[in-house]
C-alpha cells in the first residue's frame, strides 16, 4: 500500500503557503518575475579597423557586394538575434552595425597591415534597423582568428555597434570552441566572457548553406 505522507507534507506546505499570501509576507510568483532585470551586454572595444571610410551594406547580406554578382568566400553565417532593453522590452529603431575580418583575416580596412589577401566580393561593413518585435538579421561569413603580433592571435569575432535613442553599444560576439579565447585580453577582460560566445546552430530548411549564430543584444534602447 503506498504511503500518503508525501501528500500530507505537501499538503501542510501549501497550506502554509497560501496563509503567508494572505497576510502579505510571501510575494507573488508573478510579481517576483516582473522585476527581473536583464544585464547590459558587455562592453568590448572598438578596435583600429572600424570602416569609418566606407557606408554600411543595408541590405542585410555581406556575402555580396551590392551591384556585384559573385559570393564571398568562406563558411556563410546568418547572424541574428533580438536587441531588447533590461526589462525584456523589445527596442524598435535601434541601428545595429557589425564589421569584421574576411575569410583570411583580413580587414577592409587601409591600416590592416595583414598580409592575406583582401576578398574582392567581401566588404565586411553592414547595418540593418529593428523593427517592432527589435529583431535583426545579417547574412555573412564566419571569420577566422587572426593575428595581431607574431606571438599574440585574435580569436574569430564579429564587432557590433547598437545605437538607440538614449544609449550605444559597442561589443564583439565571440563563437564556441576558439582555442584563443582564454589568450585574448579584449574577451577576457568582460565581466562574464562566456555571455559574448554563441554557439553555432545547423542551417535552417530554407537557407541550408548558412550555418546560424543567435546573439541577443540588451542595453536601454
Amino acid at each position: 500500500m503506498k504511503s500518503d505522507r508525501p501528500m500530507h507534507g505537501r499538503r501542510t506546505i501549501l497550506k502554509a503557503s497560501a496563509a503567508l499570501l494572505a497576510a502579505g509576507i510571501l510575494p507573488l510568483v508573478g510579481s517576483a518575475f516582473a522585476q527581473r532585470v536583464l544585464n547590459r551586454t558587455q562592453d568590448q572595444i572598438l578596435g583600429p579597423f572600424y570602416p569609418i571610410m566606407s557606408k554600411p551594406n543595408r541590405t542585410g547580406d555581406l556575402t555580396q557586394v551590392p551591384g556585384g554578382s559573385r559570393r564571398a568566400k568562406g563558411q556563410l553565417l546568418i547572424v541574428k538575434g533580438r536587441v531588447i532593453d533590461p526589462t525584456g522590452k523589445p527596442v524598435a529603431g535601434a541601428d545595429v552595425e557589425i564589421w569584421q575580418a574576411n575569410s583570411v583575416g583580413r580587414y577592409a580596412h587601409p591600416d590592416d597591415t595583414n598580409p592575406a589577401p583582401l576578398d574582392p566580393n567581401f566588404e565586411g561593413f553592414g547595418a540593418v534597423t529593428t523593427g517592432a518585435d527589435g529583431h535583426y538579421q545579417f547574412k555573412t561569413i564566419k571569420p577566422p582568428p587572426y593575428p595581431i603580433t607574431p606571438t599574440r592571435t585574435r580569436p574569430a569575432h564579429i564587432h557590433f555597434d547598437v545605437r538607440g535613442r538614449h544609449d550605444e553599444l559597442v561589443t564583439q560576439m565571440y563563437f564556441e570552441g576558439d582555442p584563443y579565447h582564454k589568450t585574448d585580453a579584449f574577451l577576457q577582460s568582460a565581466p562574464n566572457p562566456k555571455a559574448l560566445i554563441v554557439k553555432l546552430s545547423p542551417p535552417l530548411p530554407e537557407e541550408p548553406d548558412f550555418m546560424v549564430a543567435e546573439f541577443d543584444i540588451v542595453f536601454r534602447g
